[in-house]
């Protein structure tokens, strides 16, 4: 929080991740008749936001926060903040060491008793001699959330869905206001309306995991968010969450307020394409009986993604290239040609060069489309991350995690339908009721064993090496030219990592890169 974004003299900060600590907070901002401001907290940034920002508050009230993590940073942060009183209400208990040397620093509100199931809010309620009764239920986690209060359960979800996406902390602030001043849904701002709609539509959509290859893609989406207009060519398997990456890539952008259209190119039959993309006038063929808007001027603004473009018919991928060079096209039986202002992203799990050679793509398009290209690596190559969205997906439903049990027996599949199947297997033990994961990826690996050996969908070990010994080039210059720019582009376009793992110098890469043939002495 900013210096110009203070406006109290009290500060409430509070955890993410539990409906509990909104709730709590909420019932504090009543405490103190809504004189606060509001923030979102995780422990291990504590420490430092109370070094660098904490002064300007002359109470900061810490709601359901734990002290773990570095506990004599925080100390020592403490002990900095000479004119602000800090109070920490929790149900949590302290160690020892907290004991030692937090506590003293602290005006120490501990009630006993679980954490969650309403706990924190009544030992809350019942630091600041507030009635708790009318806001307990929107503690509710999950599926389980009563009828009668879902907005806030939304409302709440959405903003911290914004927050994990979007780095936005603003609306878990304005939720929690509302939630303490009871403001229906009537009366809220229509960014709230427009982000709970957001949440409905995107909250299954998230990009999990922290191997390093999730770190590195979420680098690059950052850094293509920041330039609206580059396409984007997004290569992966099916099932990798392609549509994902491109929905992510759009709500980071300065795009985002604008509209957002996916499109399957292998959905429609090809006669029908040129109508799908411009529309057509009311006349222009049998059928048409009313006039039609297409995906460019829909998307006008926005982001339009059309995945399966491997699967665009030639006569359709001349049509889409002349609307790349011209930004313009017209209505399927029009006369006028109408200006678009849209960014494209496409996907393919094919391999658009060898389409390319075999004369089934256009290579003009295909430069057109591959501006930026981003891989999502499959799920075999970043198996630490089954765990992390097979737990995450697990939480978002039941508000429990998976047990390691659990999660080392998803862990060692290795997912030929990738994320997909993972949670495809995950609702499966749903339906059975079955916790025995072992006993649950032993019955789908016989069930599906087609497909992770080579029947149908899959690719066997030997058919796959003749696939790849096919897109091989015979010109030896060629074939190490395309290594190495596959390379570079698995490590992220890091000149010095790439390098290593090829074991070559960071000269001879960058000569590898430019001028695309091997250096002589």
């Amino acid at each position: 929080m900013k210096k110009e974004d203070k406006h109290m003299d009290n500060l409430i900060l509070t955890g993410w991740g539990w409906k509990e600590y909104a709730v709590s907070a909420a019932v504090t901002l009543r405490a103190l008749n809504g004189q606060a401001d509001v923030m979102g907290m995780s422990k291990r940034r504590l420490p430092e936001f109370l070094e660098l920002e904490g002064h300007g508050w002359k109470h900061i009230y810490l709601i359901g926060l734990s002290l773990g993590g570095d506990e004599e940073r925080l100390a020592s942060a403490l002990k900095s903040l000479k004119r602000t009183k800090v109070t920490w209400v929790s149900a949590l208990p302290m160690s020892d060491e907290q004991e030692r040397l937090i506590a003293p620093l602290l005006d120490v509100r501990k009630v006993d008793g679980e954490l969650f199931n309403g706990s924190l809010v009544k030992a809350v309620g019942h630091v600041f001699n507030v009635d708790v009764a009318d806001i307990l239920p929107y503690t509710v986690e999950g599926g389980t959330v009563p009828k009668s209060v879902p907005q806030y359960h939304e409302l709440i979800c959405a903003a911290m869905y914004a927050y994990r996406n979007y780095r936005d902390e603003e609306p878990y602030a304005q939720a929690i206001r509302y939630l303490a001043n009871g403001v229906r849904e009537e009366a809220w701002s229509d960014k709230a309306r427009k982000l709970v709609a957001h949440y409905r539509r995107y909250g299954n959509r998230e990009l999990i995991g922290n191997s390093q290859q999730m770190k590195n893609l979420r680098e690059r989406i950052n850094f293509v968010a920041a330039n609206p207009d580059a396409r984007v060519l997004i290569l992966g398997e099916s099932g990798t969450g392609k549509e994902t990456v491109a929905l992510q890539i759009h709500n980071r952008s300065s795009r985002r307020t604008d509209p957002f259209y996916a499109f399957n190119c292998a959905s429609v039959a090809p006669q029908l394409l040129e109508s799908c993309f411009f529309g057509h006038e009311k006349g222009a063929f049998t059928g048409a009986d009313k006039q039609k808007i297409g995906l460019f001027e829909l998307a006008n603004g926005g982001t339009l993604f059309l995945d399966e473009i491997g699967e665009l018919p030639l006569e359709a991928q001349g049509v889409l290239l002349r609307v790349l060079e011209e930004g313009r096209f017209m209505r399927v039986g029009g006369t006028e040609e109408i200006e678009t202002d849209v960014r494209l992203i496409t996907a393919t799990n094919r391999n658009l060069p060898a389409l390319v050679r075999e004369g089934k793509f256009r290579e003009d398009l295909f430069m057109r489309l591959n501006v930026v290209p981003l891989r999502i690596p499959p799920l075999r190559e970043r198996p630490d991350d089954i765990g992390a969205i097979a737990d995450n997906w697990w939480f978002n439903h039941f508000r429990k995690h998976l047990s390691d049990e659990q999660k080392a027996a998803l862990e060692a599949y290795s997912y030929p339908g990738n994320v997909r199947e993972l949670l495809n297997i995950l609702e499966r033990a749903i339906v059975f009721k079955e916790d025995d994961f072992a006993k649950l990826i032993a019955e789908h690996q016989e069930l599906s064993g087609d497909l992770s050996s080579g029947g149908v969908g899959s690719v066997s070990a030997k058919g796959k090496e003749a696939q790849d010994a096919a897109d091989i080039p015979d010109d030896l210059d060629d074939a190490i030219r395309r290594h190495v720019h596959r390379v570079f582009e698995k490590y992220a376009r890091n000149v010095s990592k790439a390098a290593t793992a090829l074991k070559i110098t960071r000269t001879t890469l960058r000569k590898w890169l430019t001028e695309g043939t091997l250096p002589h002495a």
